[in-house]
């Protein structure tokens, strides 16, 4: 027979970890870097992405 391994259940604090504040609209937006700028109607768009979640917001300049 092979070797038992013994997993650990993840605890409630630990798996919903960073999620409850993104859940009630409080994200962490960091700029992306991949694309430097998109154009839209001739304005300049900066996207944003949520370092928690990875929701995506763009935003004009």
């Amino acid at each position: 027979m092979g070797d038992v391994i013994a997993f650990k259940r993840p605890k409630p604090q630990d798996k919903h970890r960073g999620n409850t504040l993104c859940k009630n609209g409080f994200h962490k937006w960091e700029v992306v870097k991949d694309k430097p700028f998109d154009v839209k109607g001739g304005k300049l768009l900066t996207q944003y992405r949520c370092s928690r979640c990875g929701a995506i917001k763009s935003e004009k300049r």
